[in-house]
């Protein structure tokens, strides 16, 4: 209180003289400047000093007398309850009941508070933990909220990427569609070229055929007058020395006859009742001339009863070759040339011996091809490799190992050159190798089913592949795409081509037919059914002649000029190993091999005469093929073998 008192009185002398000073100042005009800079830096001075001394205090003194007047209250308050308390207390003494009932009606009062007032604070607290919940919503909200339009700005900068791109295609279909009409315009112009060059080549084609016919004419005339001279030569020169021969050989059959282990050459008996020796080679009868010894005496005369022919006629015939036996059978006999070669006096002897045995492939093995210009073997198997065999040289190491595909090897084929070789695979795709340097050169993808089967057309230009998508794909590899697909409807095993051109293409089927395709037009050009579906296809080399593989366990002969079935070959033991089991044709055209699911294989010759049966496959055999340019017999099957049979 003092305190407050003092700087009440500084504060108000202090002013008193600050306006005291003031007032003279402005009432006496007398006064110099001096002196009213002087009264004036006093002031200041003062003003200073109270605040330096009394702004600091200022806060506490008011808070100092506000509490001072608090106290002031709460003792007048505290004086007039203990007047009342003291009242109270007289009363009870004296025992009144009026203020018994005013204190349990505040008592009641104040309970009710209290409960109110415990009520309101048990609000207050649900209040609290609300807020505080709506509170945790709210951030949850919020950083929902900045999710969302993070979301909105990817997806706007998405939008407005994909309409730049909308439009860049836009404009692109345009300039394709400007390049497609140039591209029609074109090929209209082409086509009406190669519509002028396609009658020329006719017109050609028609002329060379007829030339043909002319020089085969005069061919012919030439070959007439060279067996007139054979003939006339023979005669002369060679009677004594047939005579000669003819005897010793009926001496050589007498003792066969009489010889108890004449089972070693087989003597069978030929349509005519003659007995034939079935092993007799065509060098020994009706090849070309050769020295005395070459000659089988027991096959010459079996050959010659059989043929009706008399000394001089045979030897005519033994002399100018095989083919010339036709133009000197006698027309009385009913011994044909189909007969003799069925009896094996005709054609290529049949490859009775394992010439190599060698484990192909790690697992499997599935396809088998001969290259056309060497002794060389092309295996495939389930080991997802093709390896090359160099079986001249007798090596059982592969002379290449070729890698690329990841599934398993379906078949292989080599072009005309030898130089690239072909191969299907299990992973819907086909491969070209080089053979020089072992390297692949394209893979064809684009088939939705596994390849089953490709060839070159019009090498090296192109390749058809046939697949279990019911497709066949024309590629060029030139650009490695596919140029053309044609829808068959039915998953293709094989395929094979009719010329050097590739104009028709030969598919063969699950549904049972083999269905004929031109290359030069979309549509499917002529179908032949067979009795079961068809595993395997292979073309004679004249392409007149298809043979057909059938689950039913036949081989079908088609004659091409037809479109007909001409012969059926089977065997009571001989059953198709599996849905992509391989026939052959031998390089003549006159023999058919095909392995069986008992581990053989079968050879017939044209005529459909089972000729001999191989062993040495311990499982089923998946593929044959034979050499292009010697009597040599290739094998592979499930015993991950393969095996090469040869004739010596």
């Amino acid at each position: 209180m003092c305190l407050y008192t003092h700087c009440d009185d500084s504060n108000s002398s202090e002013a008193q003289y600050i306006n005291l000073e003031q007032a003279r100042a402005h009432s006496d005009p007398t006064m110099s400047t001096e002196e009213c800079l002087w009264r004036e830096h006093v002031v200041q001075r003062l003003r200073e000093r109270d605040r330096k001394e009394c702004e600091n205090f200022k806060e506490i003194i008011v808070q100092n007398n506000r509490l001072i007047d608090h106290v002031a209250q709460l003792k007048s308050d505290n004086l007039k309850l203990s007047v009342e308390n003291e009242q109270l207390r007289n009363a009870v003494s004296t025992g009144g009941t009026g203020p018994n009932v005013a204190i349990a009606t505040l008592e009641k009062k104040l309970l009710a508070q209290q409960e109110e007032l415990t009520d309101l604070h048990k609000r207050k607290g649900e209040h609290s933990q609300m807020i505080v919940d709506l509170n945790l919503k709210v951030e949850q909200q919020k950083e929902l909220l900045s999710e969302k339009e993070h979301s909105l700005y990817e997806q706007q900068t998405a939008n407005n990427r994909l309409r730049a791109e909308v439009q860049l295609l836009h404009s692109s279909l345009e300039e394709l569609k400007k390049l497609n009409t140039t591209l029609l315009d074109e090929h209209t112009a082409l086509q009406l070229a190669f519509s002028s060059l396609e009658e020329k080549m006719r017109n050609v084609q028609d002329e060379n055929r007829y030339l043909l016919e002319r020089l085969m004419r005069y061919r012919a005339k030439d070959a007439d007058k060279l067996n007139e001279e054979n003939e006339s030569l023979i005669r002369k020169r060679l009677p004594s020395l047939f005579r000669k021969r003819s005897a010793k050989l009926k001496r050589d059959l007498e003792d066969a006859v009489r010889e108890p282990n004449s089972a070693v050459n087989p003597i069978v008996p030929a349509p005519g009742g003659t007995p034939l020796h079935r092993n007799s080679s065509p060098a020994q009868f009706g090849g070309p001339a050769g020295s005395d010894d070459e000659i089988d005496d027991g096959s010459i005369n079996g050959a010659m009863e059989a043929l009706g022919l008399n000394d001089e006629e045979y030897i005519s015939a033994r002399f100018m070759g095989g083919e010339a036996v036709h133009d000197v059978v006698r027309p009385n006999t009913n011994t044909s040339i189909e007969t003799l070669k069925a009896a094996g006096y005709l054609g290529q002897p049949n490859p009775t011996k394992i010439f190599m045995k060698f484990e192909a492939h790690e697992n499997e093995s599935h396809a088998v091809r001969w290259s056309p210009v060497e002794r060389m073997v092309a295996t495939g198997g389930a080991d997802r490799k093709v390896k090359l065999w160099d079986v001249g040289k007798g090596s059982t190491e592969p002379r290449a190992v070729l890698s690329g595909s990841s599934a398993g090897i379906n078949s292989v084929d080599f072009d005309s050159t030898g130089a690239y070789i072909l191969g299907t695979s299990n992973d819907y795709g086909a491969r070209v190798w080089t053979v020089m340097d072992n390297r692949l050169r394209h893979t064809l993808t684009g088939h939705s089913g596994k390849v089953m089967a490709a060839k070159y057309v019009q090498e090296p230009i192109k390749v058809v592949t046939g697949s279990h998508d019911r497709t066949l794909k024309i590629w060029d590899l030139r650009s490695i795409a596919c140029i053309e697909t044609k829808f068959a409807g039915s998953s293709c095993n094989d395929l094979c081509t009719t010329d050097s051109l590739g104009s028709t293409i030969i598919s063969g089927h699950y549904d049972k037919k083999i269905r004929f395709w031109d290359i030069r037009t979309e549509k499917q050009a002529d179908d032949v059914l067979m009795p079961a579906k068809i595993t395997s296809l292979d073309l004679s080399k004249d392409c007149n002649y298809l043979i057909c593989s059938v689950r039913d366990d036949t081989i079908k002969l088609l004659d091409l000029r037809k479109n007909q079935v001409i012969s059926t070959f089977s065997n009571e033991h001989f059953k198709i190993s599996c849905d992509f089991a391989r026939a052959s044709f031998n390089s003549g055209a006159s023999k058919i091999a095909c392995g069986s699911a008992d581990g053989a294989i079968y050879i017939w010759n044209v005529n459909g005469f089972l000729e001999t049966t191989l062993k040495g496959h311990s499982t089923a055999v998946n593929a044959v093929s034979w050499s292009p340019n010697s009597n040599s017999l290739a094998s592979v099957g499930k015993s991950k073998r393969c095996i090469i049979y040869s004739d010596s």
